[in-house]
């Protein structure tokens, strides 16, 4: 899918118009069974959030030790529903990095360290590094200076399926591996280099390195405070206002398919098991495991409105909060907003103007393996919908298996669908690979990210699209980064006939 780099128009670039030019791409389960080409899903943020803040069900004094038995029926599992994992547009990376074996900067250097010392062992990544560093600074000093050259590049996105186009990466993998092996002069080299051409504006190889540069260093020094997120301009979720938040994220959602695409594809899956209810007039009670903060709800809810029969005489939407975390280093990306960022009074007027009875529900810190029928306060009259997106990776898959765990807590909630979007990657963690191999992964994944802002934001500078890359970047640091294909995650549902 390519954006064009026009002019922006405004009504042209919302996002329904996006959904609408793109169905005839998706599956046919997606066509829209209640007419709901008109629905401005946006309308909802602007509500004053005065009233209907008494309907919200805030509990926040869950002790995350808390255990709970609960009767497994195995013989009334409900019919399997296949799982529908949705991921990430995913460039191209078929073209490879091409060397030419005669080259006399990468010879030379090659050279050097094998004098220095015969048992050293240099890969394939760190010889590549060693002509992109000569190319990069070559291309410097012809244009000047890195500002000037910023301008002249435009922000470009390019490069994106062109290996040979994404220098940072080429930089900041070679520098990885060195780490990796203890190569100190080669790791004092390479970051020399990242940090005269890394910032946090230009095009997004340049944004590439100054993020990959911040999570080099505290991979080397994590006490070290020369080079804060302030430094090089890193804004996150957490560390803007609330209204900033909210309108970054509308804007975002509007601009680019990244979560928006996911999201109608959920919101379309809901829809598909409530036609296959049998009982049109049972109450309906989603579990919310996301990321969107609500923003993925309002488009739900009026698609509910033109059901035949009207929208369900209840819907509840149980929020599970991501795990408020003392280390940011180990926060699932785009998962904790704001302080005092409250989207449920919104969306609850947004609500009563459609004549839905909904409810929310929003449990703070708790685990998802731990949660139960009786916390969710889920009825054997509702039909109970989940819904997780892009928070499930963080759930260790190692020991202790709380992947398994959470799975087997899916299976005793009975529900009638479990739709699952998650990064359709290899895990990055310490126990599936060493730190060169990792961030390397999470390197590939963030330039994805970045280079599809460059044109969703068609080139442009704003503190929008930084807010959203720098809570993107967190992943370069984040431990907790344990991917999995989506053939993997299938086989893990059905496995618990999910």
């Amino acid at each position: 899918m390519t954006i064009e780099e026009s002019e922006p128009n405004h009504a042209s670039d919302h996002i329904l118009d996006w959904l609408e030019d793109s169905v005839s791409f998706l599956p046919s389960f997606l066509d829209d069974p209640y007419n709901t080409a008109d629905i401005n899903p946006y309308q909802w943020w602007d509500q004053a959030e005065e009233i209907y803040q008494d309907l919200v069900n805030t509990n926040t004094s869950l002790s995350s030790s808390t255990t709970t038995t609960t009767n497994i029926n195995t013989t009334s599992l409900v019919s399997p529903i296949n799982p529908i994992v949705s991921n990430h547009p995913q460039p191209s990376t078929t073209n490879k990095k091409r060397k030419d074996p005669e080259d006399p900067v990468s010879k030379t250097s090659q050279n050097h360290h094998q004098r220095k010392n015969p048992n050293h062992r240099m890969n394939k990544e760190e010889r590549d590094g060693e002509a992109v560093v000569e190319g990069v600074v070559a291309v410097k000093k012809s244009n000047g200076n890195r500002k000037s050259a910023n301008k002249s590049t435009g922000n470009n996105c390019n490069n994106g399926n062109n290996k040979e186009g994404r220098w940072a990466e080429q930089l900041l993998n070679p520098c990885a591996a060195a780490i990796t092996i203890g190569n100190l002069s080669r790791v004092q080299h390479l970051l020399y280099v990242l940090h005269e051409l890394a910032s946090p504006t230009g095009d997004a190889n340049h944004r590439l390195a100054a993020h990959g540069l911040r999570a080099l260093t505290h991979h080397l020094s994590p006490t070290s405070t020369g080079l804060s997120s302030a430094s090089i301009g890193t804004i996150t979720f957490a560390s803007t206002e609330p209204k900033f938040f909210q309108k970054s994220l509308l804007k975002f959602y509007e601009v680019s398919p990244w979560f928006a695409f996911p999201n109608n594809i959920a919101n379309a899956s809901i829809l598909q098991v409530l036609a296959q209810e049998q009982d049109p007039g049972r109450n309906l009670h989603i579990l919310d495991i996301g990321v969107s903060h609500g923003v993925q709800w309002p488009t739900l809810l009026e698609a509910l409105t033109r059901r035949p029969g009207g929208p369900p005489p209840l819907v509840r939407i149980t929020v599970i909060t991501a795990t408020a975390e003392n280390d940011q280093g180990t926060e699932t990306p785009f998962s904790i907003g704001p302080p005092g960022d409250n989207f449920s009074s919104r969306l609850l007027g947004f609500a009563k103007t459609m004549n839905i009875n909904l409810q929310i529900k929003i449990l703070d810190n708790y685990p998802l393996q731990k949660l139960s029928g009786r916390i969710i306060d889920a009825k054997p009259e509702e039909a109970l919908i989940v819904c997780a997106q892009f928070r499930l990776h963080h759930l260790n898959h190692n020991t202790p298996d709380e992947r398994t765990e959470f799975l087997k807590v899916l299976r005793r909630l009975e529900p009638k669908g479990v739709i699952l979007s998650e990064n359709n990657m290899d895990c990055s963690c310490n126990n599936c690979g060493e730190f060169a191999t990792g961030f390397c992964r999470r390197v590939e994944n963030l330039w994805r990210f970045l280079d599809s802002t460059s044109s969703a934001f068609k080139g442009r500078e704003s503190e929008e699209r930084r807010m959203m890359e720098g809570e993107a970047a967190k992943a370069l640091t984040n431990r907790g980064e344990m991917n999995e294909g989506k053939d993997k995650w299938c086989e893990r549902m059905r496995g618990w006939d999910l």
